[in-house]
């Protein structure tokens, strides 16, 4: 078979459905880290609000989320890909425009909190969408290209969101994540949803909403995420605090250009090699970005933090997600 062949063999992965998804994903994730960066902080500016609260403020998003991640799975397959994903994209477009109107901090982790039950809906939605346009052969690569989007998203989200935050406004921020739920909710409006086969709708059960084979790689995955909340929430504080806000601006640039190189190779590797091959690898880059952000003396370490994070969690991320 000639190198023509086995590429015209080879099934399509970039669709317009992938793509639409991928961007509306894109909007969802900016929207989650143009956010969660900046929330701890401008809770104790805007309200008074001490380290602890405002921290709570920013991770009651986070809270909301996981309280709605046992569910979402069941809903978005009791009611259907389109209903579920129109459905919460309306919903957080509405809590957005409640930032506008939390007039104390009570209020604001009362808007965090179910904007995270959203944002948990929505992208389950939309990654459904699209995990059901890609080839099953090309799983860990089609997975890792829709994780870009998050790649992208952690990249410009709080470089943009610091920005923001401290140059125009705090009410600017707000309208620029607004923006982008609108942008979702159009596209999610002109989206081809895959048609989606009848059967019937169990009830919520738990052992439905977690299989318990995916319950260890979740486990796993929960404790690498805990490390990685630390590092979104009180990276911005933390480098005000150490003088090297410079580093800290640039230390999801260093992720993203990182992870977005990697990404290329490392789905691939993780089809044809395996999952041990991509995990081991993300999980000691990892470990050597906290060390690094734990004792850092300059700007540049911060910077070459966030590469490592890149290849750690950002590798960890997409690969769990294919091996669930």
């Amino acid at each position: 078979m000639t190198s023509t062949e086995s590429a015209a063999a080879k099934p399509q992965l970039i669709t317009p459905t992938f793509v639409l998804a991928w961007v509306a994903n894109f909007c969802q994730f900016l929207v989650f880290y143009l956010s969660v960066t900046t929330m701890a902080l401008y809770a104790v500016e805007s309200f008074g609000a001490s380290d602890t609260v405002g921290g709570f403020a920013s991770s009651a998003f986070v809270l909301g989320a996981t309280c709605m991640r046992v569910f979402s799975g069941w809903l978005v397959d009791r009611v259907g890909h389109k209903k579920a994903a129109l459905t919460s994209l309306v919903f957080v477009t509405v809590v957005a425009v409640a930032y506008f109107f939390a007039q104390n901090v009570a209020v604001l982790i009362i808007v965090r909190f179910l904007h995270g039950t959203g944002y948990a809906l929505t992208s389950t939605a939309l990654m459904a969408v699209a995990q059901s346009v890609i080839p099953h052969e090309r799983r860990a690569e089609g997975t890792g290209y829709f994780a870009l989007g998050t790649t992208l998203a952690t990249a410009f989200g709080p470089a943009l969101g610091l920005f923001l935050a401290n140059n125009i406004g705090y009410n600017t921020l707000f309208a620029v994540a607004l923006g982008a739920n609108v942008v979702s909710l159009v596209l999610a409006l002109v989206l081809r949803y895959p048609a989606e086969v009848s059967a019937e709708k169990p009830a919520f059960t738990l052992r439905n909403a977690v299989h318990p084979n995916v319950v260890p790689i979740g486990l796993f995955m929960l404790l690498v995420g805990i490390a990685y909340s630390g590092v979104v929430t009180y990276l911005n504080a933390y480098a005000r605090k150490e003088d090297l806000v410079t580093g800290a601006g640039l230390f999801f640039i260093g992720y993203a250009v990182t992870m977005l190189i990697m990404r290329f190779v490392l789905g691939r590797i993780q089809d044809h090699k395996g999952d041990n091959a991509v995990m081991y690898l993300g999980l000691a880059s990892f470990i050597i970005a906290l060390l690094l952000m734990g004792f850092p003396t300059n700007d540049v370490m911060l910077v070459v933090a966030g590469a490592c994070t890149g290849l750690g969690f950002g590798t960890l991320s997409p690969a769990c997600q294919a091996i669930s």
